[in-house]
C-alpha cells in the first residue's frame, strides 16, 4: 500500500519547509509514504526548498493556474506514480499532520471513498466572523446539492482512494473543495468527515485576498455549483416562479374585468404576460440544463474508464521530476 501526501503550492518557500518538517514518513497501514509537490507557476525558490527537505515528487505548472488545476495535476500525478490513498494538505502548515492516521483510517477500513478534515472554524481566531459565516453558508448549499453530511466542506485537508481520484473532476478554477464532495455526493461514493487540528496562522490566505473579493467569489462559486449540478432545480425554480407570478397577475386582472373594473389595468396584463412567457423559458431551460448535465455524467464515466483502464501501462509525465527523499 502506497499513501502520498501532495501539497499544491505557489510562492510556498517561506513556509513550506515548516509543513514538510512536520509531515509523516510512516504511516499505519502503509508500505511507503511519499510526498508530492504541485509548483503552480511559483516565481519563488518554492521548488528549492522542496527539494531540500527532501520531497519524492515535483510536478510543475510552467505558469500559475489557480488551486483547482493545481490540485487536480497533483492527483494525476499521484495517480501515475502508483498512489493507493491520497491525503491533500496546505504549504502553509495550517492543519495539523498528526491527524493524517485518523484522516486515512476510514479509507483504510474500507467505510469511505473520500475522507475530509472537519476544523473547529468557530474556535480558529484567525477565520473573520464573516469568513466563519460563508464557511457555514458554502458547507450547507454543498450538503444540499450533495445529499452528504460534511460539517466543514471548504477544508482542503482530505484523503481519497485510488478510485476516488479517478472519478474527480473539477470544472472551476477558483477552488475544488466544494465541486469534488458534490461530484463524491451525485457519484455514490462514501464520504464521511473527521475532526482535525489547525496549527497557528502563519500567513494570509491567498483565497482571501479581501472580504469584498471573497464574498463575491464565494457567491458565484455557490450560484455555478447549482447550475451545473442541479440544473433542473435551478432553472425550474425560477421559472415556477416567474411562472407562477404572471398567472397570479394575469388571473387577478381577468377577475377585475369580469367584474367590470378591467379598465385602466393593461399593464397588469401585459406584466402577467410577460412573467408567464419567462417563466415558460426558463422551464425549457431547465430540461435543456437536465439533459445536459446527463450528458456530463456520461461522459465523466467513459472519461473513468479509459484512465482506470490505462494507468496501468501509462507512464509519468514528463512534467515528473523525481527527487530521494533524506532520511528523517
Amino acid at each position: 500500500m502506497k499513501l502520498i501526501i501532495q501539497i499544491p503550492c505557489f510562492n510556498e518557500a517561506k513556509t513550506l519547509s515548516i509543513a514538510l518538517s512536520a509531515l509523516p514518513r510512516t504511516v499505519p497501514g502503509f508500505d511507503t509514504v511519499e510526498w508530492l509537490i504541485i509548483d503552480d507557476g511559483s516565481q519563488d525558490d518554492t521548488v528549492k526548498v522542496a527539494r531540500e527537505c527532501g520531497v519524492d515528487h515535483v510536478v510543475r505548472h510552467t505558469r500559475n493556474q489557480g488551486l483547482a488545476r493545481g490540485f487536480m495535476t497533483g492527483l494525476d500525478a499521484c495517480l501515475r506514480l502508483g498512489a493507493d490513498v491520497i491525503v491533500n494538505t496546505d504549504a502553509d502548515n495550517q492543519y495539523n499532520a498528526d491527524d493524517i492516521p485518523a484522516l486515512v483510517a476510514p479509507i483504510l477500513e474500507h467505510r469511505a471513498d473520500i475522507v475530509v478534515g472537519a476544523r473547529p472554524i468557530e474556535t480558529i481566531e484567525h477565520f473573520s466572523p464573516i469568513k466563519k459565516m460563508l464557511q457555514k453558508l458554502g458547507s450547507w448549499v454543498v450538503r444540499v446539492a450533495s445529499n452528504t453530511d460534511i460539517p466543514d466542506a471548504p477544508s482542503g485537508f482530505r484523503a481519497m482512494s485510488r478510485t476516488a481520484a479517478q472519478r474527480l473532476m473539477v470544472f472551476n478554477n477558483y477552488t475544488y473543495t466544494l465541486e469534488t464532495i458534490i461530484q463524491a455526493g451525485q457519484k455514490n461514493m462514501a464520504i464521511t468527515s473527521v475532526p482535525v487540528r489547525v496549527n497557528e496562522d502563519l500567513r494570509p490566505s491567498r483565497l482571501v485576498k479581501s472580504i469584498p473579493s471573497y464574498i463575491k467569489r464565494s457567491i458565484a462559486t455557490i450560484i455555478r455549483i447549482f447550475i451545473i449540478y442541479r440544473p433542473f432545480r435551478f432553472f425550474g425554480t425560477i421559472g415556477a416562479l416567474l411562472f407562477g407570478a404572471g398567472f397570479l397577475i394575469g388571473l387577478r386582472f381577468l377577475l377585475n374585468y369580469l367584474s367590470g373594473e378591467g379598465g385602466g389595468h393593461i399593464q397588469s396584463l401585459i406584466l402577467a404576460g410577460t412573467l408567464l412567457a419567462m417563466g415558460f423559458q426558463a422551464i425549457l431551460v431547465a430540461f435543456l440544463a437536465d439533459l445536459l448535465a446527463a450528458n456530463r455524467k456520461l461522459l465523466e464515466d467513459v472519461r473513468f474508464r479509459l484512465k482506470s483502464g490505462g494507468e496501468a501501462d501509462a507512464g509519468l509525465d514528463r512534467a515528473t521530476e523525481h527527487y530521494p527523499h533524506k532520511e528523517h
